[in-house]
């Protein structure tokens, strides 16, 4: 009987996680990026609230920022299957990985934002800024 029990709840873990590991494919038909209300007007932000930027030095669909830049400005990374959606495309970064992009640009965190709102990315080295909706 006991064995029955954990086969039985091995089973139900199982298929919980692959319910779970399915989730992600319910969140492509969701935007991206949401938009965000900060003292600079609505921005795009991401699930977590936290506000997206642009870069300068990017081109259309390529983004320019990688290794230690990339650690300081996190890409919104897209899962490998995305798929564009409206304003949104998927760009190819050097490594491979796909990251979201808003209008062509790709978008990205910054590292010193402490919370939902900030925008202390604005500005920095007059080549980053806030994503617009």
């Amino acid at each position: 009987m006991m064995s029955a029990i954990r086969v039985t709840a091995a089973t139900v873990a199982f298929g919980l996680g692959a319910a779970l590991l399915g989730a992600p494919a319910f969140a492509q038909d969701k935007e991206p990026a949401m938009t965000g209300k900060t003292a600079m007007g609505p921005v795009l932000t991401d699930a977590k609230g936290m506000t997206l930027y642009v870069f300068d030095k990017d081109t259309a669909g390529k983004s320019a920022c990688n290794g230690q830049c990339a650690t300081n400005w996190p890409p919104l990374m897209a899962p490998a299957s995305a798929k564009p959606m409206g304003k949104y495309t998927v760009v190819t970064r050097d490594d491979g990985s796909k990251q979201w992009a808003y209008d062509g640009k790709p978008l990205y965190a910054w590292a010193k934002d402490a919370k939902p709102g900030d925008t202390t990315g604005d500005g920095v080295n007059s080549v980053w800024h806030v994503a617009k909706p």
